[in-house]
């Protein structure tokens, strides 16, 4: 069974459906509400769960229903919520999302309880960092936080996947090279390199720019044009099918998600990045974050097999 850490935030989504984003200052009726559980971290977290593996969560909550309800989520799909922390100095983290009728979003992050996760809270966790084949880390909780749970992994030789979102022009640089596998965005990769992806050739020298820095190995999302996968050896772009985009909210989720989970599972990684992008196609055509997921039984033979 694959065995995965994922370090990171556990959020309550709050998404609104609208004819099209607001313009500042401006209020729109929407068509539909929807409440669902996010967090880039506890997103990753489910997606390998639904898929089959054996999932470890560390993040922090506030002590209301917001909280109270992730951790039940997290229960539902047998993740190891050993480390699934408490505090009463924050409420939990909220994402207020708006999605239009093209299935494009604005997402408002207020991260609360997720910024006190301390690197005292990740050391007390080192043994389920060590007992996983997967570190799975992002952006959402505090930097120096995500950075202790990559040296863990390191120290404790646990391959690690960090996706570097929400983007920030600036990150250390021990950074990459604590990443076994850094898994950044077009936008968030034009942020940390300066650099354009609006074509392939745009994007493969971006990522080489990322190979610079440390990163191990890098795969480019590039949503409806698929994955990048680019190593100091290769380059090899992995298409997405064509799918009609309903919600792409927590695609890029799904993807990581499954990516730790076939990595863990032992493919190949052209076939583990192949995989996630099927993955990844289906979730945008439903509507929700986690609820867009697929579970293992609702996948064809060919991307689980």
């Amino acid at each position: 069974m694959s065995r995965i850490c994922v370090v990171g935030a556990a959020n309550m989504d709050l998404i609104s459906y609208v004819a099209r984003l607001p313009r500042m200052g401006e209020t729109l009726h929407g068509s539909k509400f929807h409440m669902g559980f996010g967090g880039k971290g506890a997103n990753q977290a489910v997606m390998a769960a639904k898929l089959g593996a054996q999932v470890s969560m560390v993040t922090k909550l506030g002590r209301d229903i917001f909280g109270e309800n992730t951790l039940k989520n997290f229960r539902s799909y047998d993740i190891d919520c050993t480390h699934v922390l408490f505090t009463d100095k924050a409420f939990s983290g909220v994402a207020p999302i708006a999605v239009d009728a093209e299935g494009n979003n604005s997402i408002i992050i207020v991260t609360g309880a997720n910024d006190l996760l301390s690197t005292e809270e990740i050391e007390a966790a080192r043994a389920v960092i060590a007992g996983a084949q997967i570190l799975v880390c992002q952006l959402e909780s505090p930097l120096d936080t995500t950075i202790a749970a990559l040296r863990i992994a390191r120290q404790e030789k646990v391959s690690t996947i960090f996706n570097p979102a929400p983007g920030r022009a600036s990150l250390p640089e021990e950074v990459f090279g604590l990443s076994d596998i850094l898994c950044p965005n077009e936008s968030e990769t034009e942020l940390i390199t300066g650099l354009p992806t609006g074509s392939i050739d745009e994007a493969d020298s971006a990522a080489r720019a990322l190979l610079a820095k440390g990163a191990g190995t890098v795969v480019l999302t590039l949503g409806e044009r698929g994955s990048l996968l680019v190593s100091q050896q290769e380059t090899e772009h992995i298409p997405a099918k064509k799918v009609k985009t309903l919600d792409s909210t927590g695609a890029g989720d799904a993807f990581i998600g499954s990516l730790a989970f076939f990595i863990a599972a032992g493919k190949t990684l052209p076939e583990a990045v192949r995989r996630a992008t099927g993955i990844a196609a289906i979730s945008v055509q439903a509507s929700g974050t986690q609820s867009s997921f697929p579970s293992a039984v609702d996948l064809p033979a060919e991307l689980l097999g």
